[in-house]
């Protein structure tokens, strides 16, 4: 499995490959300040559960540097922390980090103190990612038959994580082991993370791909050309319920009619035992310009209004397993913490 270069810490700033420009341009910014890095994860330039995640631990960092010593220093960088969480609503990894920033924060006895113990901190999350990547791609593999085909939805790689991938990297390690023989990508609308960065990272890594309307899944799963449905997932709730991108829930559904197995790939930094099931996750919506608009274009007639979710939440009874870092969830609803 090849490492994305998704972030990288460079001495006193951020460095985020801008996925919103993908596949067209392959450009970085630099987050020196805590509302740039807000900005960029509001409008998806760094976007997926754990990269998200990853990127305010880091985001901490940059709040500690760029809030002055003072008798209210650990006060006034918290209220930083704030403006990153309050960023995106659904992804628990983003909370789950900036948790643990802050306990390092109010724990550390002075400002260069902090700076020093959140880096370690940012720089050790984001290798546990990297190692939870490596063991779900394992884990993941060994579910699938030999010759397979399987399906994804959205983008759940190196782009979503700190550089290798939940669902994408069961497609590479069943790659490497040869057993995998092709790989549908959903286009995934409206803002096409499976068209746009799905397709660009499978290539990147010699694997072929077709990409399909999100509208076309059910008629490809009926017909029995695929032996399995990978997606990742942004919150998993106390009884296996998950929420992932918009159009999963009906991407399970049509698996579950078809008799396909649909598996949800995910480290354990996204259960949310805190949430006892999916009713209880926040469903982020979305601005009206990403329906309105495409490419530039306008599609929609003015005063047309619009519903648009950036998740949906798929029930337990849908998923056959649920893979994490720690091995395969086979029964979901009955899931140990």
């Amino acid at each position: 499995m090849k490492l994305i270069p998704t972030l990288e810490w460079r001495e006193n700033h951020l460095l985020l490959l801008d996925q919103r420009l993908l596949p067209v341009e392959e450009i970085y910014l630099k987050c020196r300040s805590t509302e740039e890095l807000a900005e960029a994860i509001r409008t998806l330039a760094v976007r997926g559960a754990p990269a998200i995640g990853i990127a305010a631990a880091y985001g901490a960092v940059i709040a500690a540097i760029e809030t002055p010593e003072s008798s209210s220093f650990q006060q006034d960088c918290s209220g930083l922390l704030d403006i990153l969480a309050a960023t995106r609503p659904t992804a628990v990894n983003l909370f789950h980090c900036l948790d643990i920033q802050r306990k390092i924060l109010f724990s550390s006895t002075s400002r260069t103190v902090a700076i020093e113990r959140l880096l370690l901190s940012a720089h050790k999350l984001r290798e546990e990612d990297l190692d939870a990547s490596r063991a779900m791609g394992q884990f993941g593999a060994d579910l699938l038959p030999d010759d397979c085909t399987v399906l994804t939805h959205c983008n759940a790689g190196g782009l979503a994580t700190a550089g290798l991938g939940t669902a994408l990297s069961v497609i590479y390690e069943a790659h490497s082991r040869g057993i995998l023989s092709a790989v549908y990508a959903d286009e995934t609308r409206p803002l096409l993370q499976g068209a746009r960065l799905t397709s660009w990272e499978l290539q990147k890594a010699g694997i072929p791909v077709k990409v399909l309307p999100d509208s076309a899944a059910a008629s490809l799963l009926i017909s029995g050309a695929v032996d399995a449905v990978i997606t990742g997932a942004d919150r998993v709730a106390l009884n296996g319920d998950s929420a992932n991108k918009i159009g999963t829930y009906p991407l399970a559904l049509a698996a579950y009619e078809a008799g396909v197995p649909f598996y949800i790939v995910a480290p354990v930094s996204t259960f949310d035992p805190g949430s006892p099931d999916g009713s209880c996750i926040e469903i982020e919506k979305r601005g009206r310009d990403e329906l309105a608009f495409m490419g530039g274009r306008r599609i929609l007639p003015d005063g047309v209004g619009v519903f648009n979710p950036a998740f949906d939440v798929t029930p337990v009874k849908l998923i056959t397993s649920i893979v994490c870092e720690r091995g395969v969830i086979s029964a979901p609803n009955e899931i140990e913490w």
